[in-house]
């Protein structure tokens, strides 16, 4: 979708007294659809899911990015199950055992809460980046009578990287480092240079997905 798409989109939803919020993890990438609502309608939700390991570059770039783009209705959204009950048997933090639980608990389950108080996910997923997004369309069920909505699902890299540039969006600090798909300070690595872009994400886990865009999603 274009901008044009993008926008006729959303004042759509919004003239049917829709409740619009969005998801950003602020890397890079993802401020191409933050730059675009900022166009569109700066005070949609962007809703930040802060599970508490994040890289604290992350969190500085956040508060950069909302005052340059004049982002009005920035949302924290933290996991009401307390750091000390993430823990196994074993007293471990969950992160070490049992990633897709932590994500569970600090991801998908804050998400799904807010789903319940909005109409519209605005999400910035690509075909480009996995199977399981692949398969996703445009505009798609998800729980509690929602919907997702997917303006960039058939973006790809070389559109975004032009999208940046036109625009001269900043980077995320860690970019340069090496650091491509950023997320939890424990869950992310480095890209190698044989490696697909999520493969430096939960490495050696067998995991790509934090769960957010398969167990948030109608079947």
């Amino acid at each position: 979708m274009n901008f044009e798409e993008i926008k006729s989109a959303i004042e759509n939803y919004k003239s049917e007294g829709k409740k619009l919020f969005t998801t950003s993890s602020f890397q890079s990438h993802s401020l191409v659809l933050l730059h675009i609502l900022s166009r569109i309608d700066n005070s949609i939700p962007i809703v930040f899911i802060n599970t508490g390991y994040h890289f604290p570059e992350t969190v500085a770039f956040r508060d950069k990015v909302v005052e340059k783009f004049g982002l009005t209705n920035l949302i924290d959204l933290r996991s009401d199950v307390p750091k000390f009950m993430q823990r196994d048997s074993e007293g471990r933090l969950l992160f070490t055992s049992d990633p897709d639980h932590c994500c569970y608990l600090n991801k998908t389950q804050p998400v799904d809460s807010l789903l319940l108080r909005h109409d519209v996910w605005i999400n910035g997923v690509r075909a480009d980046q996995s199977a399981v997004r692949k398969a996703m369309k445009v505009e798609q069920p998800a729980p509690h009578n929602t919907v997702r909505f997917h303006p960039m699902l058939d973006w790809n890299a070389k559109t975004i990287y032009q999208y940046q540039k036109e625009y001269d969006l900043p980077k995320h600090p860690l970019e340069s480092n090496g650091y491509l798909s950023i997320g939890c300070e424990p869950c992310t690595r480095k890209v190698d240079p044989e490696m697909m872009e999520r493969e430096a994400r939960w490495y050696g886990m067998n995991k790509t997905e934090c769960g957010l865009h398969t167990d948030l999603v109608s079947k």
